[in-house]
């Protein structure tokens, strides 16, 4: 070929090449969304903005398996507390339980997350305005949108304590950004003075329609309140003032009014009479109310697709395909024994029933319906669990603790609550999955512990009644489902707490209450227990041995009733103070 010809014909070919492109530059994506298109003042339907609307709602707060969760599966937060521990070992969940948060390896470090949704919110609410949708409906997604803002702001403050407050600011690269922490009591009046802003523009549950379903209602606005106002009374926060605290941690001194502020807020939301315990059936009524999408107890949950996640991640991992499992979570020997009995009796109590080598019998049923136990089929009664047509096998060399080197229960339990009903099934089906962020059963729960810290201690176990008869125990002969007509406050703080622990299970309590109670250095330092089972007897009649043992060691230093603020935000804004110990 001649080369001088073919050099000419390619550079030929490559300047029609180079024409072409300067003819049609793509400078940037043909499908991006851009600022005058997001907030079209043509859009009457609110398309494009109702997309960016919509996003502001991942940022709500989630609790499944979140904790270490990078590129897959984590852990529950309550395998950082005494109620459980990972099954996989050195799981970040457990660097509460030993020690080895730090300023740069913190698996619940919320601080960025917290702030870009704020900075969302605040870029939705300067714009939205410019959009011609009808004006009711940006009343309310306002007000939605202020509620996220607020809720956010909440969970920065029962990590960190006060944190800057930015008000409407959508900041630049221009800004200072060096802004400093306000006070806890800065902070709670914010939160608390958006909650009463929103509450007339909120639309009550019952008009939300089912489409709309994981919307913000208003009894979230007076929920949100009741919670916040209830950690503010408590008592690391209320003059707690742990290892040099100030200001920024808490309020500097005590005050018992704060009590009351909780109580109201608490029978404020009890007083709309929107939202009312599952009673019904009593057998399925708990369970019912963690996979059913849309319920009168269900005051804000965090959406997702119906699926089958929760059980491949967390039923017991002797099951195979088609319902594969891994088993990740394990309960502790700790929380099952903070179940009562059938009766309502402490398993400690006297003359309860309770057997230490029957120990799943005649439990209140919460506990079957929050963890897997070893199944045990005796006649016609089975004290343990069933799944998936088959008993569940914990014991030593069982189908679900086979031993070696596989993730299997380092406590003899796996975590069954939010989980569906496939006692009888042979493989999965999608299922309802929505983590709930508040619930009424918390509210009665959050007004019974204020009513007792106020003395009112005859009221604020009336208002546990109808948890348990909810929770299917026996009544009786008093109709009081085990609870004590009279107690001592401080007997009764005890009795509330427990029942709280039970109830609220995995749901993202545990954590947060053990630190504001300021109970944490007692109940955090120490062994985590489990249960060994070994089995014996025949096939036909085998025999069960449960051995309690320790699982893990917990540790505690005072420095983690707060989190560490991040060590690059402390790097790049100056006027972030750290708290204290860290």
């Amino acid at each position: 070929m001649n080369t001088k010809l073919y050099a000419a014909a390619l550079a030929a070919v490559l300047a029609l090449g180079t024409t072409a492109c300067q003819k049609d530059p793509e400078t940037e994506p043909r499908n991006l969304i851009r600022d005058d298109t997001e907030w079209d003042a043509k859009d009457r339907n609110a398309t494009v903005a109702l997309y960016f609307f919509n996003d502001l709602f991942n940022y709500l707060p989630g609790g499944f398996n979140r904790i270490g969760a990078f590129t897959g599966p984590g852990d529950f937060l309550a395998a950082a507390t005494d109620d459980a521990l990972p099954s996989r070992l050195n799981s970040p969940a457990q660097y509460f339980t030993n020690g080895t948060i730090s300023v740069v390896n913190n698996p619940d470090a919320y601080w960025s997350s917290a702030y870009a949704g704020i900075r969302r919110v605040n870029i939705f609410l300067a714009n939205i305005d410019r959009v011609p949708a009808l004006p009711a409906n940006i009343v309310i997604w306002k007000a939605e949108a202020r509620f996220i803002r607020a809720m956010l702001y909440f969970e920065l403050l029962k990590r960190y304590g006060g944190v800057p407050l930015i008000g409407d600011k959508i900041f630049t690269l221009d800004d200072d950004l060096s802004v400093p922490r306000n006070t806890y009591a800065e902070t709670v009046n914010y939160i608390v003075s958006e909650c009463d802003l929103i509450k007339p523009d909120l639309r009550l549950p019952s008009a939300i329609p089912d489409g709309e379903w994981g919307r913000i209602p208003r009894t979230a606005a007076f929920a949100l309140k009741s919670r916040l106002l209830l950690y503010a009374a408590s008592p690391l926060f209320n003059g707690g003032q742990v290892n040099g605290a100030g200001d920024r941690q808490g309020y500097p001194t005590a005050d018992a009014n704060r009590w009351q502020l909780a109580l109201t807020a608490a029978q404020d939301l009890i007083a709309l009479n929107a939202h009312s315990l599952i009673m019904t059936p009593t057998a399925t009524a708990f369970p019912s109310v963690f996979t059913t999408k849309k319920n009168s107890e269900i005051i804000l949950a965090k959406q997702a697709s119906n699926n089958t996640t929760l059980e491949n991640w967390n039923a017991p991992m002797g099951y195979g395909a088609p319902a594969a499992s891994q088993g990740l979570t394990s309960p502790s020997q700790n929380f099952v024994d903070a179940f009562p009995m059938l009766s309502g009796a402490a398993i400690t109590d006297a003359g309860s029933g309770y057997s230490a080598q029957n120990p799943y019998a005649n439990r209140d049923p919460r506990l079957l319906f929050s963890v897997f136990a070893n199944g045990v089929t005796t006649g016609t009664t089975t004290p343990g669990s069933r799944w998936l047509s088959r008993n569940v096998e914990t014991f030593d060399g069982g189908r679900d603790r086979p031993g070696g080197g596989a993730v299997q229960t380092r406590t003899g339990y796996y975590l069954r609550k939010f989980l569906g009903d496939f006692t009888t099934a042979t493989a999965y089906s999608n299922q309802s999955h929505n983590f709930p962020i508040f619930r009424y059963a918390e509210t009665l729960l959050n007004a019974a512990e204020a009513l007792n810290e106020l003395g009112r201690t005859t009221e604020a176990l009336t208002l546990l009644l109808p948890l348990r008869q909810r929770a299917g125990l026996t009544p009786g002969t008093n109709s009081r489902y085990g609870i004590p007509a009279t107690l001592s406050q401080s007997d009764a703080r005890t009795f509330i707490r427990n029942e709280r622990r039970i109830e609220l299970g995995f749901e993202e309590h545990r954590f947060w209450d053990l630190r504001r109670w300021k109970t944490a250095e007692n109940v955090l330092n120490g062994p985590l227990y489990g249960v060994q089972i070994t089995k014996g007897g025949t096939t036909t009649a085998p025999t069960y041995t449960y051995t309690t043992t320790t699982a893990a060691n917990m540790t505690w230093q005072p420095r983690l009733y707060y989190m560490p603020l991040p060590y690059d935000e402390t790097t790049k804004n100056l006027n972030l103070t750290q708290n204290p110990g860290w």
